[in-house]
């Protein structure tokens, strides 16, 4: 059996709360885990660096994707795997990988599942497991706040989205993979591990999040016509269609704006940069998921 803990958001719930947890892992054989939680996903990497010391291999983590994104890294480059059960908002790492949505159907994934390698990105060095945004991606993150996600769930990022149609877009150099790529007018630039984007938004068609690539897209729709318009082919999987919106494929991202932007990772807003370098780090993070079927 493996050595296993809990790293767990006091403030996230799901379906019994973590007494229903505790409940879960007995049933499936773990009785005894180190079991510890924290009020702030910020304060995750801490309590991830004392569980791998204190030898724990299986590694379960409650909450959402800002939480997954704390744990992963410190868990990029380690030999123990993550387990997720996903008690935030949109959680769309799990969802991407199949990954139960309740309680008892997640532990016994992450007991019983298979182990699989999964690419990361990075962003100034900073990891991420799903996705990170600059500009509009970011401005909707930071405005559906905590409190409009109580109040609404994942409803929130469509209110967020919105509000910030009128984003004013900024300049931007993307050089890919040491190559010039992109030039102009710019409202968002994404960097995908997955596909799927806040409120259900597709978009990456052909995100593989083990494929040694991450998926990067420019966005230049100014105004609410413009994202109007781009929001709705999302929405239909055709995004790349779109006049506003270019596509392509790398494993090293050099972007230099022409002012100081918000970007996010994850779900979680960060200061504002002027320059962002990022990459994929390749089998980076173990995984437990549902076995596949034979």
């Amino acid at each position: 059996m493996s050595s296993v803990a809990v790293i767990a958001h006091s403030g996230k719930t799901l379906d019994g709360g973590l007494p229903e947890l505790r409940k879960s892992l007995e049933r499936h054989g773990v009785s005894d885990p180190l079991w510890i939680e924290v009020d702030k996903s910020r304060k995750a990497p801490k309590q991830i660096r004392y569980a791998l010391e204190q030898g724990a291999d299986l590694i379960f983590v409650w909450g959402g994707d800002g939480m997954v994104q704390r744990c992963v890294d410190v868990l990029a480059g380690s030999k123990a795997t993550m387990a997720i059960v996903p008690a935030g908002t949109a959680n769309l790492f799990a969802s991407n990988l199949g990954i139960p949505k309740k309680i008892d159907g997640a532990v016994e994934t992450g007991v019983h599942g298979e182990r699989r390698k999964l690419d990361v990105g990075s962003v100034n060095e900073e990891m991420f497991a799903v996705m990170a945004g600059v500009g509009f991606d970011a401005l909707v993150i930071h405005a559906a706040n905590k409190e409009l996600k109580r109040r609404l769930g994942r409803s929130a990022y469509v209110l967020a989205a919105a509000r910030n149609l009128r984003v004013e877009p900024f300049q931007a150099e993307v050089a890919v993979d040491g190559k010039g790529w992109y030039e102009g007018p710019a409202s968002c630039v994404l960097f995908g591990n997955v596909g799927e984007a806040f409120a259900g938004v597709k978009a990456f068609t052909d995100a593989h999040p083990d494929d040694g690539l991450l998926e990067i897209g420019v966005a230049s729709a100014d105004g609410v016509a413009q994202w109007g318009r781009t929001l709705a082919r999302s929405a239909l999987s055709d995004v790349h269609k779109s006049p506003f919106v270019h596509l392509t494929q790398g494993r090293s991202v050099e972007v230099t704006l022409n002012r100081k932007v918000l970007y996010e990772l994850d779900g979680g807003d960060r200061v504002k940069k002027k320059t962002f370098r990022v990459k994929v780090h390749p089998n980076a993070v173990t995984v437990s998921v549902p076995a596949a079927k034979t």
